[in-house]
C-alpha cells in the first residue's frame, strides 16, 4: 500500500507543479472541486443532476483554467518544455481533452435531433426528460473516460499506475480543496503565479 500511495503522491505533485502554476487556475480548480463534491453527493439523490453539475460546472471551470490561464511556453519553474510535459502526462493531456470535450459538447446536440440517441435509449417526451437524458449521458461519458484511461495506463505503465491515477482523479476534489483553499486570497493580493517550492514537495502532496 505504501508503494501505491507513493505513486499517487508522484502523480499529484507532477500535476500540481506542471499544470497548476496560475493562481487563477488554482482558484477555478477550487470552485471545480467544490462542485464535484456536490456532484458526488447528488449521485445518491439524482445521478442525472450529478452529471450536469460535474460537467457544466466542475469540468467547465477546471478546463477553463487550463486552457486560458495556465502558462504554455517553456516552464522555467521545472526547467522543461510544455511539449515534454504533455508527452509524459499520465492523464488526459490537451489533445485527449479536446477529443473528450468534443464528445461532451456533441452529446446534447445529437440527443436533441435524435431523442432516442440513435435508438439506444427510451426517447424523452419533454424538456425535463431531455435534461435528464443529457445528465445521464454526461455521467456515463465521465465514467467511461475514467475507466478507459485507467485501462490504457494498465497497458502503457502498469495496473498499479493505472489504479493510482484512477484513485487520484476520484479523490482530487478533496485534495484540491485542501491545497487550493488559500489561492483566492493569494490572487486578490496580486500573486498571479504560485511560487512553487520544490524543496517542500511533500506539502503539495
Amino acid at each position: 500500500m505504501n508503494d501505491f500511495f507513493e505513486k499517487v503522491k508522484t502523480l499529484r505533485w507532477d500535476d500540481h507543479r506542471y499544470y497548476h502554476q496560475s493562481r487563477i487556475n488554482q482558484t477555478l480548480h477550487l470552485i471545480s472541486a467544490i462542485s464535484f463534491l456536490v456532484a458526488y453527493a447528488m449521485l445518491f439523490v439524482d445521478p442525472a443532476m450529478a452529471g450536469i453539475i460535474g460537467w457544466a460546472v466542475g469540468m467547465v471551470t477546471r478546463q477553463s483554467g487550463h486552457i486560458f490561464f495556465e502558462p504554455r511556453g517553456y516552464d522555467h519553474v521545472n526547467n522543461t518544455t510544455y511539449e515534454h510535459k504533455e508527452s509524459i502526462k499520465a492523464g488526459y493531456n490537451m489533445n485527449r481533452k479536446a477529443v473528450l470535450i468534443s464528445v461532451w459538447l456533441s452529446f446534447p446536440v445529437i440527443l436533441y435531433f435524435s431523442p432516442s440517441f440513435l435508438g439506444l435509449i427510451e426517447p424523452s417526451t419533454n424538456f425535463d426528460g431531455y435534461i435528464h437524458d443529457v445528465g445521464m449521458g454526461w455521467l456515463a461519458l465521465g465514467t467511461s473516460g475514467l475507466i478507459v484511461r485507467t485501462l490504457h495506463l494498465f497497458y502503457l505503465r502498469s495496473p498499479a499506475w493505472g489504479l493510482a491515477w484512477c484513485y487520484k482523479i476520484l479523490s482530487d476534489p478533496f485534495h484540491n480543496v485542501e491545497i487550493y483553499a488559500k489561492s483566492p486570497i493569494a490572487l486578490m493580493r496580486g500573486q498571479k503565479l504560485d511560487p512553487i517550492d520544490h524543496d517542500i514537495q511533500g506539502a503539495h502532496q
